[in-house]
């Protein structure tokens, strides 16, 4: 099947050493002790492809609300279901039964995309033997999900202005979730770490650079 004309594989090479980098950490391999910053990485690489892609498709007249959402569910449950479901009878027969119940809510908040709800309530990502809580890792998948419900109906309710006013709209709002969350690590650290508001202005400067690109590149062509 060929690739989409508009496909980037840098990009996707690019996304494989984030996430490599999140790996290295989490296995404590030496030299990797920045990986957190693979997260920051992804987070602003979805930030810029989903942008592309839904602003490409309303300049075609081919975007649908409906099919976004359904594409998004067709790309994220098949293998999700998957490893969920895999992963309970192993479950079933190692944990001790309180930390099966936990295992079951966590299971039960990746699936609703609310994991980084249901770990900042629950516990701190770097709290001593939280990486033995089933599912955290999936509170950055979540902040994905709650953001790709939002962030279609900003763009369709700005799709009617210009560029310049649209940027500068996602310019602010990507400020104030970076001041939001500077000023949120220093009272209540989880919540900057974990939470959309906090976590926004990411994908906000991965949307922003897909706008300026295409800015650009209509300013030479008009030029």
């Amino acid at each position: 099947m060929a690739a989409h004309p508009s496909y980037r594989p840098e990009l996707d090479g690019l996304r494989a050493l984030a996430v490599l980098s999140v790996i290295g950490v989490h296995a404590e391999i030496p030299g990797f002790s920045g990986g957190y910053l693979g997260v920051d990485v992804i987070f602003v690489l979805s930030g810029y492809l989903i942008t592309r892609i839904i602003r490409r498709e309303i300049a075609d007249g081919t975007f649908s609300l409906s099919r976004f959402y359904e594409r998004r569910a067709r790309r994220i449950l098949p293998a999700l279901l998957l490893v969920a479901l895999a992963s309970i009878p192993i479950g079933w027969f190692y944990l001790p039964p309180h930390r099966m119940v936990r295992f079951c809510e966590s299971l039960i908040s990746l699936l609703t995309f609310s994991t980084n709800f249901h770990f900042y309530l629950e516990s701190g990502y770097f709290t001593p033997g939280a990486e033995e809580s089933g599912w955290i890792h999936g509170w950055s998948l979540a902040v994905e999900e709650q953001f790709y419900l939002l962030f279609p109906l900003a763009i369709i309710a700005l799709r009617k202005r210009s560029t310049a006013t649209q940027i500068a709209v996602l310019a602010a709002s990507m400020v104030l979730s970076f001041n939001l969350a500077v000023a949120v690590s220093f009272s209540d650290a989880e919540a900057s770490f974990y939470l959309l508001p906090m976590r926004a202005w990411e994908l906000l400067a991965g949307a922003l650079v897909s706008f300026g690109r295409d800015y650009r590149a209509n300013s030479w062509a008009s030029g």
